[in-house]
């Protein structure tokens, strides 16, 4: 039995055998096998594994899996949902901690898109099957803005404004450590770490890498600061931070747990696109939840 994936390619340049092995979570080789099996097409035929990458290529993957769980259809949840914009095309949610963009292989169930489907069972028609709608992802536990298209295409249109790096994505951040100077940008290229393929890292093979960074507010021994993604690679700001020797505060990946906090410092309070249907530019704001106003309070009143 396989399961069905399908995926939009939103930059140029990258092998197939390295994009289907990140999308996928699997190891490279394993991915290598499905190329040569022809389990992998890209625009409807099969391809080389180092055939390069084009935007907006369609890579249809079907994987091979032993969990039966995988199989199951789509559910839809009716879970909490925090909805702060919608119209036709899309609406943006400020996701909570905790909770996973879109099924994958160990969690099928609990998801943004199990929640998705329960209140707009339409956006199943969108391309991905165990990601409909999903532009963009944040980590399990970064919390805050995302944007779900409802229609084939406004996804197509919203994962173009990504490629062209015209969304606008801001992060606050807490960080181990005085963070100097208090503007500017961590260039460095991140890819999966080498000795570690869960993990990523800055890497000169990795792909091109830009975070702006505004410090808001310096505590003893931490600092507050705004993030601005130019790039969107996975777990970026939290490797960028790492790899400056500034951590995110209780990040158990890339810097240490915290008793103060069960998740990363991180919050996606600021997302700004142009709508697919007039071309009107809107930004929206999400303050910090309660646990991250907790933890600022906490270090506060222990200065």
């Amino acid at each position: 039995m396989t399961q069905k994936l399908e995926f939009t390619v939103e930059s140029s340049g990258r092998r197939l055998d390295s994009y289907v092995a990140e999308q996928c979570r699997i190891s490279r080789a394993y991915a290598q096998k499905l190329i040569e099996d022809r389990e992998i097409a890209v625009n409807g035929r099969y391809a080389k594994a180092s055939y390069r990458l084009n935007p907006m290529d369609i890579v249809a993957v079907s994987l091979p899996v032993t969990d039966h769980a995988a199989f199951a259809p789509l559910a839809a949840e009716d879970l909490p949902l925090e909805v702060v914009f919608e119209d036709s095309d899309l609406l943006v949610v400020d996701k909570p901690a905790g909770m996973v963009v879109h099924p994958a292989v160990g969690q099928y169930t609990g998801t943004l898109v199990n929640a998705l489907l329960a209140r707009y069972p339409d956006i199943a028609d969108t391309t991905g099957s165990s990601r409909p709608g999903i532009v963009h992802r944040l980590d399990k536990d970064t919390s805050g803005l995302i944007v779900v298209a409802k229609n084939e295409t406004a996804r197509l249109n919203l994962a173009r404004q990504m490629k062209q790096r015209l969304i606008t994505k801001g992060y606050i951040a807490l960080v181990m450590g005085t963070l100097s100077p208090q503007q500017g940008a961590i260039e460095a290229p991140i890819g999966r770490n080498p000795s570690d393929r869960k993990r990523m890292a800055v890497i000169t093979e990795g792909k091109e890498a830009r975070t702006q960074y505004q410090v808001i507010r310096y505590f003893d021994g931490y600092t507050l600061v705004e993030a601005l993604l130019e790039t969107g690679r996975t777990h970026q700001i939290r490797v960028h931070f790492s790899a400056i020797g500034h951590p995110i505060f209780g990040d158990p990946v890339y810097g240490r747990k915290s008793s103060l906090l069960g998740r990363q410092f991180l919050h996606a309070h600021r997302l700004g696109f142009k709508l697919p249907s007039n071309g009107k530019y809107v930004e929206f704001k999400s303050e910090l939840p309660p646990d991250l106003e907790d933890v600022l309070y906490n270090i506060t009143s222990s200065a």
